[in-house]
């Protein structure tokens, strides 16, 4: 079996592990890391085991497949340099700063027949991935997706940094064209929104109400779908779902029966298998779940709820709380 060429484009928290997981790969050769932070890239090489490249540019001569993990607002740019290098690219979400971007990256993957994947890592989540089967007709969603504060990756928006994950996730199990978007959100600790919800209406009836944070006291990744006679509840975290299933039991009640299923996965590497899957359609030429296409489609929903979130928010609350996370 032919190796796969692998570089990483931008090594820090996250990027340094997709480095480790290239190089524990077989049939994957982790030829090298590229980022601006010298220092850092002579580490993470060293622990890797593979050269180590100032400018990104001199690294695409040398291999088949990337992973760009480095801040959205370069992600068009670095992207548009692997395209012209004729490299397979995995793009960190979100995908890009604006659809324009996102639709200019498809289309030249396209025309260069390059496979392009989305990096929304809870698809690769063993219990989302086992959920599936019991999917039937999805009629509401509610999502929970709760984060203590971090002081990283403030620069942008709770719902490009949480929201998106589960945007992503809900557009894949509705498949029907989006209606409507109501929304409400916040900034409280940075002078963007750090705390949303989004009611997302669909053609055929189906709605998920959405909520994301970045300022609770406890990590809470939940979603809960009900459908006809059915109800799945999904903790992210925990890697388990619960079905509950009506019967055709009548209880003095007047209520079904129910029948209750608790499926539990042992701890996954979501990471590994998002790599796997991308190194496997680099391998066979084809299409990713999660390809540009679906990274669009996220993207867009984003960028409404964010809109409208502004459109509706005094903007001197943002600049008054930026103001006062400014000080000492």
């Amino acid at each position: 079996m032919k190796k796969i060429r692998a570089g990483v484009i931008g090594v820090g928290y996250l990027g340094r592990f997709h480095a480790q997981k290239y190089a524990s790969m077989e049939g994957v050769e982790l030829v090298g890391i590229a980022d601006i932070d010298p220092r850092q890239a002579q580490r993470v090489a060293e622990e890797c085991s593979c050269a180590s490249y100032d400018d990104h540019r001199a690294l695409l001569r040398d291999i088949d497949a990337v992973s760009i993990v480095v801040p959205t607002s370069l992600h068009h740019r670095i992207a548009s340099d692997c395209i012209a290098a004729g490299v397979d690219i995995l793009l960190e979400k979100p995908m890009t700063v604006t659809l324009a971007e996102a639709d200019d990256l498809i289309g030249r993957c396209a025309e260069k027949g390059l496979v392009l994947q989305v990096g929304h890592l809870e698809r690769f989540n063993p219990a989302i991935e086992a959920m599936e089967p019991f999917l039937t007709l999805p009629v509401f969603i509610e999502s929970n997706r709760l984060s203590t504060f971090k002081n990283r990756g403030v620069d942008v928006d709770v719902v490009l940094d949480l929201m998106i994950h589960d945007i992503d996730i809900i557009l894949n199990i509705i498949q029907s064209p989006l209606q409507s978007i109501h929304t409400a959100g916040a900034p409280v600790v940075t002078a963007t929104t750090d705390i949303a919800n989004a009611r997302l209406i669909f053609e055929n009836g189906a709605t998920a109400n959405v909520t994301a944070s970045r300022i609770s006291r406890t990590n809470v990744r939940k979603m809960r779908i009900f459908q006809p006679g059915s109800y799945i509840n999904v903790d992210f975290a925990k890697r388990k779902f619960m079905t509950i299933t009506l019967t055709d039991e009548i209880l003095e009640s007047g209520m079904p029966r129910q029948d209750i299923q608790v499926h539990t996965f042992a701890a996954g590497d979501a990471l590994r298998s998002e790599i796997e899957h991308f190194i496997g359609h680099v391998r066979h030429r084809t299409r990713p779940k999660v390809s540009g296409h679906e990274g669009r489609r996220a993207l867009d929903v984003a960028l409404q709820v964010m809109a409208q979130i502004r459109e509706h928010q005094d903007l001197d609350v943002f600049r008054k709380v930026s103001e006062v996370f400014r000080k000492p």
